[in-house]
């Protein structure tokens, strides 16, 4: 009999440290651990796992929305568990159990958890509505450089290489040469 750990985090900037120890200090004898967005079926280290478990074994999460996207697939998941007779401990919530309230609670969180996700999305859309109605705008990652920085190495690249304007102003070849680009395409236009 195995206890497995099973930690997951859906952006490759998070971490799973956390994840991690909760799991170390609930002595689970095999860790696995991926970085893989729940909104994809596709988890190649999940799909291990379950591969791997076996009858008599247990897995523990840390909160049940690491084990499955929604409501329904969740209830697939731990019934396919529960058929195989393999315990499910959520650190958050304690052991799932294959009896009728356990699988009512099952349920209710599994629906609270899809809502709580959910509810973030709506947040986050109706965030960026309101922020695209604003003049300064820009959708993605801020500009590193502002126009001073940019402006001052295209001074240094009428007597200096790409290479050394990189070296002395941290801005990379690909940028000095993109921002060289648009800047004479932009005079063109405007002559």
């Amino acid at each position: 009999m195995t206890k497995y750990g099973y930690g997951r985090v859906s952006t490759i900037t998070q971490e799973l440290e956390v994840q991690i120890q909760a799991l170390q200090d609930e002595n689970c004898d095999v860790i696995l651990t991926e970085k893989f967005t729940g909104t994809t079926t596709r988890r190649p280290v999940f799909d291990e796992l379950m591969s791997r478990i076996q009858a008599g074994d247990t897995l523990v999460v840390t909160k049940l929305d690491r084990l499955a996207r929604n409501t329904k697939e969740g209830i697939e998941v731990i019934e396919h568990l529960f058929s195989m007779d393999v315990k499910v401990y959520v650190l958050n919530v304690g052991l799932l159990e294959n009896t009728t309230m356990g699988r009512f609670f099952l349920t209710t969180l599994l629906a609270v958890a899809e809502m709580e996700r959910n509810l973030i999305v709506e947040r986050m859309q109706e965030g960026k509505a309101i922020a695209k109605q604003r003049e300064d705008f820009r959708e993605g990652r801020p500009k590193k450089f502002d126009k001073k920085h940019l402006d001052n190495a295209m001074k240094l690249l009428g007597s200096n290489s790409y290479k050394e304007v990189e070296a002395t102003t941290g801005i990379s070849v690909a940028t000095l040469a993109r921002e060289r680009r648009k800047r004479k395409e932009n005079k063109l236009i405007n002559d």
